[in-house]
């Protein structure tokens, strides 16, 4: 799930680091447990039987004991170290392993995960999205590829994923990814604090002028905070989100290309166009009126730390499960605080379900011990102990659950494992799942977005930028320099910096890597039949 912009495409920036990349570059299952802690205490591990007991089961060699290195993005727990040391228990009796668990923050998580895939750093397990560019890393070769090595290592998680996910993750007729298998919309909406808006009597932001009105209503009323909640990645949390609403974009395209959804045969430029101009004047607009902090392109904060902390009092856009997330948090902690939520799709008329390629796992070429990483990752997709402990803690320290559903103990400052606190949207088992009672909003709003769903045609293009690399790395800097501060409103001759922009982009080869990627596009549509 993204960040929420997290969950957004960061092409531009992302996708131009991958060429560095190849340069640098059976089991027990506790499916009735009812508390990790306990299962863990009856267990006492003797890793040398195991081993032995598990290489008869699966024909792996598990006689050495290894430490598996696994890197999600985001920020980790507190009680992280806990939850370690519980896993750890449990992989030592069963695969003769132990697993640190690391963590990049969201700060330059983009340059962080380039690194750790072109260093040579030894990386045994690593998560994957469309918007950490799982296509074009798998095309350059940053991963493993998995068809022959889950038969072998993971042959439970091999036949629990359908054949059809297995087969829209592949690249070049390779898997390269674990996908996860829960159904989910990561489409945007609108995210706004519905107690000031019922105490200030404002307009419900079920369209973008109504949520420019709510904006001047918070501005107006409640001047110490910031009305719109955005941070240094403008193009994530501002730009790509108002494209959303007001153009018919597939997501957050490079290079400032526009592609239709009705027709995906028609290519164009949205960079420079009267749509791109009205965009920058909007936010220019925004910021002039003081809905977006003037301090934004230095803001670190992420998104969902800003509003629950109080900070900002609406999001352009974020998903419905993390706007629960975040309304979780804020009952806990502001009990008072209401949040509440309108999906972006109810205006443009169709909904895509979460291709499979949008959360996952992988095994970089780093890797010392794919085989029992693999076999690791199985446990936490396939074995309820694991998983429960990993996405939400320990129960009785940091959960309960009462009559089917989850309740945080608690609230986010005093409990160090929330749910899905190592941001484990990849390794979900429907089977295994807890939602908070809130969570019935969610699955409300994915009935409603149900009757409007319309397949994703688009997430298993994989672009080849290798003729274009050094311009990709040059309009990266320009997009930089020159786009981001229109992008935040921070420009005061708009139509001057928009002209500026488009020039510099240009010279460093705006024009050959659009026709290129155009070119690779209608390629991929016709050899695929999208329609």
């Amino acid at each position: 799930m993204k960040r929420n912009a997290k969950k957004m495409y960061s092409v531009s920036v992302a996708i131009a680091l991958v060429g560095s990349v190849v340069a640098g570059c059976s089991s027990s299952t506790s499916t009735s447990s009812p508390s990790p802690s306990a299962a863990t205490a009856t267990k006492t591990p003797d890793a040398t039987a195991a081993a032995t007991a598990t290489a008869k089961a699966t024909g792996l060699d598990i006689s050495k004991k290894v430490e598996l290195q696994f890197y999600m993005l985001g920020p980790a727990p507190k009680d992280l170290p806990v939850i370690e040391d519980e896993i750890n228990k449990l992989a030592l009796k069963d695969l003769n392993a132990t697993v640190k668990f690391n963590f990049t923050t969201w700060t330059d998580w983009d340059q962080k995960y380039k690194l750790l895939l072109s260093s040579g750093q030894a990386v045994d397990l690593i998560f994957t999205a469309d918007w950490t560019q799982y296509q074009a890393y798998a095309k350059k070769g940053a991963f493993l590829p998995l068809d022959d090595l889950l038969p072998k290592a993971a042959p439970k998680l091999n036949s629990f994923v359908p054949k059809d996910m297995w087969d829209a993750v592949k690249i070049d007729g390779k898997i390269y990814t674990v996908p996860a298998t829960y159904k989910e919309y990561v489409t945007t909406g609108f995210i706004w604090r519905e107690d000031l808006r019922a105490k200030f009597n404002l307009p419900k932001p079920d369209s973008l002028a109504n949520f420019e009105a709510y904006l001047a209503g918070i501005k107006k009323n409640v001047p110490d905070m910031v009305p719109l909640a955005a941070n240094s990645d403008v193009k994530s949390n501002l730009s790509d989100l108002y494209k959303n609403l007001t153009i018919d974009p597939v997501g957050a395209l490079p290079y400032g290309m526009n592609i239709s959804y009705k027709n995906p045969g028609e290519v164009t430029s949205y960079w420079g166009s009267p749509e791109h101009l009205n965009e920058l004047k909007t936010m220019k607009r925004w910021q002039d009126a003081g809905y977006i902090s003037k301090n934004v392109l230095n803001v670190k904060d992420a998104m969902t730390d800003l509003i629950t902390s109080g900070k900002a009092a609406a999001n352009l856009g974020d998903n419905p499960s993390r706007y629960n997330d975040q309304k979780l948090q804020i009952a806990a902690a502001h009990p008072d605080w209401k949040l509440e939520y309108y999906p972006a799709p109810l205006i443009k008329g169709h909904a895509e379900p979460v291709h499979p390629i949008h959360n996952g796992f992988a095994i970089p070429k780093s890797s010392k011990n794919p085989e029992r990483a693999l076999a690791f990752y199985e446990k936490m997709v396939t074995d309820k102990t694991y998983n429960q402990l990993t996405e939400y803690g320990i129960l009785g320290k940091n959960y309960t659950v009462d009559n089917g559903y989850y309740t945080m103990i608690g609230d986010t400052n005093s409990n160090g494992f929330p749910r899905e606190a190592m941001q484990g949207w990849a390794w979900r088992n429907p089977e295994f799942m807890l939602f908070d009672k809130g969570y019935d909003g969610v699955k409300q709003i994915f009935s409603d977005l149900d009757k409007i769903a319309s397949p994703d045609k688009f997430t298993g293009f994989a672009e080849d930028y290798t003729s274009y690399q050094a311009e990709k790395a040059a309009l990266e800097q320009v997009e930089k320099q020159y786009l981001y501060p229109l992008e935040a409103g921070l420009v005061a001759d708009v139509e001057g910096g928009l002209k500026t922009f488009m020039e510099k982009a240009k010279v460093a080869g705006l024009d050959k890597i659009q026709a290129e990627y155009k070119k690779q596009w209608l390629a991929y549509v016709n050899s695929a039949g999208i329609k």
